[in-house]
């Protein structure tokens, strides 16, 4: 089985070591592949869990994410109580474990077969994906539903906010929740961005390197998968032809909202 650990204990944190060992203890022909989003980022999280959920991989997959940035409940926490464990299972047969929190659910609760609470403790440890999370999601894996609890229905999840960063990738490239289908501009049209404080010209483009070098570009980018009416989802990108859109827009920070001015 091929498990992608998705979480934000940060690049290179010994957290994900730990979390490892013990997802192997009960799965232990597991090749596990390490993701860490930005801390306490639901939406950074929701969206990987979608990329690498529903797009081509191997048939035996399991997607086990945690960020929990414990925003369910204001009033201080007893025994490190958080929000809740999850399961859902993926019309293409691939399964997730993970905290239901903030955005998590949002990117593929339209492309789930079912969603279920599971039962186990929302507390009893400031690290429960690691003491308490990992018997559940191999239990899981192994095909035990035996600690599933309640139904979630998709109108209980948020809609992913279709004006926010999703990622800045290692070129400095922005994706975005914006679907490119949504947009009907023609190739080459000038638009205007602003992104916080800082407001830039680009280039509506159907294909990211139809821009000379130097232009910010504005296109439908690599991330995104079929959607349930059976048409390709693609979302869109900024990026800077020979630079970093996200040094030109101020380095902004995952979940920042875009606004088209023009």
């Amino acid at each position: 089985m091929f498990i992608s650990l998705i979480a934000d204990y940060g690049i290179g944190d010994p957290a994900f070591a730990e979390v490892k060992q013990q997802l192997l203890l009960g799965i232990p022909q597991a090749q596990i592949h390490e993701l860490s989003v930005p801390p306490f980022s639901t939406l950074a999280t929701g969206f990987w869990i979608a990329q690498l959920g529903l797009n081509p991989g191997p048939a035996e997959r399991l997607i086990y994410h945690n960020c929990a940035p414990r925003q369910d409940d204001p009033e201080a926490r007893r025994n490190n109580e958080g929000e809740g464990l999850t399961y859902a299972l993926l019309t293409n047969g691939i399964k997730v474990v993970g905290v239901n929190a903030g955005y998590t659910l949002s990117f593929i609760k339209n492309y789930a077969k079912e969603i279920y609470t599971v039962n186990v403790s929302r507390g009893g440890s400031q690290f429960r994906s690691r003491d308490v999370f990992p018997p559940a999601a191999a239990a899981i894996a192994h095909n035990d539903l035996s600690l599933l609890g309640n139904p979630i229905e998709p109108s209980q999840i948020p809609d992913v906010p279709l004006d926010r960063i999703a990622w800045i990738d290692g070129y400095g490239n922005i994706k975005t929740t914006i679907p490119a289908h949504t947009l009907n501009l023609e190739p080459e049209t000038k638009i205007v961005i602003r992104i916080g404080d800082i407001v830039s010209d680009a280039v509506y483009s159907d294909g990211s390197f139809r821009v000379p070098e130097g232009t910010l570009a504005f296109a439908p980018g690599s991330s995104g998968w079929t959607a349930t009416d059976g048409q390709p989802l693609r979302w869109m990108e900024l990026f800077l032809r020979g630079g970093s859109a996200w040094a030109r827009f101020g380095k902004p920070k995952v979940n920042q909202a875009i606004t088209r001015l023009s």
